[in-house]
């Protein structure tokens, strides 16, 4: 059993996030950690469980246009990096079985406003018959940059423990 973590990350807290995530799945099996800019087109290269998180923008996921703006916000000049949506989208339906969760990082003066990255990704993720193990959870910075607020970390790692945890259940009862 193994697992990968794929992120998107803007401002870097996404990335801290998927990091901390994946020390918690590695306390219950192996775990790959990696941007979606590196992944490619891999797919998910036989994980059993797979975690998807990136940056809340706009109320769902990053588009290119804001992803655009957040490489400008920077003063990077913009590039056409790909997000999760598009990573998401080019997952084969049934490709793998694999069970699949979700995470974002929103600024927490939102906490309340609808719209996350991670249910949007599970949408998508469901609409293409993937399995889906948790919903999604969202992490939060104390601005539109950051940083992460105190014990977003640790809590990120005890939530990557509890989906291992739950996925080798899950996998052992199949």
């Amino acid at each position: 059993m193994s697992a990968l973590v794929v992120y998107e990350s803007s401002f870097g807290n996404t990335a801290l996030v998927a990091r901390a995530v994946g020390d918690g799945i590695a306390e219950r099996m192996p775990v790959r950690v990696r941007s979606v800019d590196s992944i490619g087109d891999a797919g998910v290269d036989g994980a059993d469980l797979v975690v998807i998180g990136g940056p809340t923008h706009a109320f769902g996921m990053s588009r290119p246009q804001t992803r655009q703006d957040a490489r400008e916000r920077l003063g990077d000049q913009p590039t056409a990096s790909p997000g999760i949506r598009e990573w998401i989208d080019g997952l084969r339906p049934d490709q793998e079985i694999a069970l699949y969760a979700t995470f974002d990082t929103r600024v927490e003066k939102v906490r309340h406003l609808p719209g996350s990255a991670a249910h949007s990704a599970a949408r998508a993720l469901r609409r293409d018959g993937h399995r889906i193990l948790d919903r999604g959870a969202s992490f939060y910075v104390a601005g539109l940059e950051g940083p992460l607020l105190p014990h977003e970390r640790e809590r990120a790692r005890e939530w990557g423990e509890l989906l291992a945890h739950r996925a080798q259940q899950m996998l052992a009862r199949a």
